[in-house]
């Protein structure tokens, strides 16, 4: 897959599932639902104050008579009730309208409604570059600020279940670093030699990852030829996992300013895909981030 628009179609493919809104009542966001509907990708239940919605899909032209678009009322906590719809399974996916993060994630969280899992939600995001022959991920530059060995272990397995969703049954995982040797005063290369280990010994399951690598060796062979670093992900990275939020964060914003990239992303690690896009966002990179949800379910 090379581009994001060849991830929509994969949407197309999938069975008619449901995405559950938490407070619909934004422009950007019925504007991407405008879009799903015409292009027969989901159906919606959209949750908030019904006037509130109704007169914004005025504003974007959305007919809320077509039968894949279910308005629920609700006074007050759209995310309450839009995650308990997916919890009780009357939805697929999650999707942040409206709200702000920390109320949502409040929400996924709740230990009677919620979609608690046990294990750490990470954030993942699906890149299309150009010049680059294939797309890419990055892992975690939302969620995660200082990950432990541990935690790093379940980001790698929340991006692979992802991946698994657009077709690629072995990922290749670079551990990025600023070097590419274990120096024991920097965690960061050691966390990646363990993970590096860990994952030939089986204990981390359904890729193939190594590190530490630095950016350029994870996804350039010429550059890792010339440094003498020879294995099946060096050059070739399908997931690059960063060390820290600092990392993710940067290298996700100079994707996006530096490269002009288009990018999908959701939050893995919950009993569903969470679609949890920034209100700045536009409707093309929410119905990116719903197709990358929509393919992805089947996984969860």
């Amino acid at each position: 897959m090379q581009t994001l628009t060849e991830l929509k179609q994969q949407a197309q493919r999938e069975k008619n599932q449901v995405v559950s809104i938490a407070n619909a009542a934004d422009e950007e966001v019925l504007l991407a639902v405008k879009k799903a509907v015409d292009q027969s990708l989901c159906s919606f239940l959209l949750f908030g104050i019904k006037q509130e919605i109704q007169k914004m899909a005025r504003t974007v032209e959305l007919d809320l008579t077509k039968g894949q678009i279910t308005i629920i009322h609700v006074d007050s906590k759209p995310s309450d009730a839009a995650v308990k719809a997916v919890h009780d399974r009357k939805a697929d996916i999650l999707m942040k309208g409206n709200v702000s993060t920390k109320e949502l994630l409040k929400a996924v969280l709740n230990k009677e409604s919620g979609l608690r899992t046990g294990g750490v939600l990470s954030h993942v995001a699906l890149f299309e570059i150009p010049n680059q022959d294939r797309l890419v991920f990055l892992t975690d530059a939302a969620m995660n600020l200082t990950p432990t060995l541990q935690e790093k272990e379940q980001i790698i397995n929340n991006a692979v279940q992802v991946a698994r969703g657009v077709n690629i049954s072995n990922p290749n995982v670079a551990v990025l670093a600023a070097v590419e040797v274990v120096n024991p005063a920097m965690q960061a290369t050691t966390d990646a030699a363990l993970l590096t280990q860990m994952q030939k010994r089986n204990q981390i399951k359904g890729c193939t990852i190594d590190g530490p690598l630095a950016f350029d060796n994870a996804v350039s062979r010429k550059a890792s030829d010339h440094k003498g670093i020879h294995s099946e992900v060096a050059g070739n990275a399908d997931i690059l996992m960063v060390p820290t939020i600092e990392v993710g964060n940067a290298l996700y914003k100079s994707f996006m300013y530096f490269a002009n990239a288009k990018v999908a992303a959701v939050i893995s690690g919950a009993k569903a895909p969470i679609v949890l896009t920034s209100r700045t966002d536009s409707s093309d990179s929410k119905l990116y981030s719903l197709s990358l949800a929509l393919v992805s379910s089947k996984t969860f």
